[in-house]
């Protein structure tokens, strides 16, 4: 193994200015986040220089399930004074450095003694047939809560993200400045201006009139053609000639007619012919 002394000694020399000579711009450390490019000489490190964090935990539910996971307890039943007692030490370690942070774990602090306070407490009595309510049970469905959600959350990690794990790619492409047109044949002319031919037919414009129909007159037409005859057949009361509006108003006057009972509209069966005739009115 060689040693390069030159560089040894050029690491440990100082400039007049106080600071350090640096060796190849590379930082051997940083002290209170500024670099430090040689060893000091008297290695001197401040207490607080330098902190050590060995496990990160989410919150007071992510310490919990750690402790419990780590001794391989059973979570159905938790042994809740070991538990306790592990989880107060991390507290304490935590309350001298960030207090804010350490409100949340001292609050579930207090939710451990109370439940290590009532499975010291005589159980109380269940109704027959039911079991005693365990202490534990709300802490538990918590914390199986908590590991399905954060087991879900790394498996969503395995996924592969835009930024993360691939990136899009990217690729230039240089457009000329002389815009090019499509060429047009002869051919695409004619057929643009045949379109624009039909569909000028198709916007017709068209005048309505109104016609003065009365219903009381088509009924008195009706009961005429009735008049003398026995039966008349359903279709020969109806003149096509005369257009759709005549015909309306006649269906609509029979209607009428059969309603004030003047008209008796008859069918010997199904998709037989329709018959019309005058209502009989017996002699008083």
């Amino acid at each position: 193994m060689s040693v390069d002394l030159d560089a040894l000694e050029a690491a440990a020399q100082l400039d007049l200015a106080g600071s350090p000579i640096a060796v190849d711009n590379v930082a051997v450390a940083r002290l209170y986040g500024e670099p430090l490019f040689a060893m000091p000489q008297d290695l001197y490190i401040p207490p607080d220089a330098l902190e050590v964090f060995l496990e990160a935990f989410e919150g007071p539910l992510d310490l919990l399930l750690y402790l419990i996971r780590k001794q391989n307890f059973n979570i159905l039943d938790i042994p809740m004074a070991g538990v306790t007692r592990q989880y107060l030490v991390y507290v304490e370690e935590i309350r001298g450095r960030n207090l804010e942070l350490a409100a949340e774990y001292l609050l579930m602090a207090a939710m451990l003694i109370e439940i290590k306070s009532r499975m010291l407490l005589p159980p109380r009595k269940a109704a027959p047939g039911e079991e005693a309510q365990d202490p534990r049970a709300e802490l538990v469905r918590r914390l199986l809560e908590y590991e399905r959600i954060k087991l879900a959350a790394a498996q969503l990690n395995t996924v592969p993200q835009l930024g993360r794990d691939f990136l899009k790619a990217q690729v230039l492409i240089e457009q000329s400045l002389q815009p090019r047109f499509p060429d047009v044949d002869v051919v695409d002319l004619r057929q643009a201006w045949a379109d624009i031919l039909q569909r000028a037919k198709l916007v017709q414009h068209h005048r309505i009139t109104r016609a003065e129909l009365s219903v009381r007159e088509h009924m008195s037409i009706v009961l005429r053609k009735l008049q003398g005859r026995r039966f008349v057949e359903f279709e020969e009361l109806f003149d096509a000639s005369q257009g759709p509006a005549v015909l309306v108003v006649t269906f609509i006057a029979m209607l009428e007619l059969a309603k004030e009972t003047l008209i008796e509209i008859t069918q010997a069966e199904v998709f037989a012919p329709i018959y019309v005739r005058l209502a009989y009115s017996p002699v008083a």
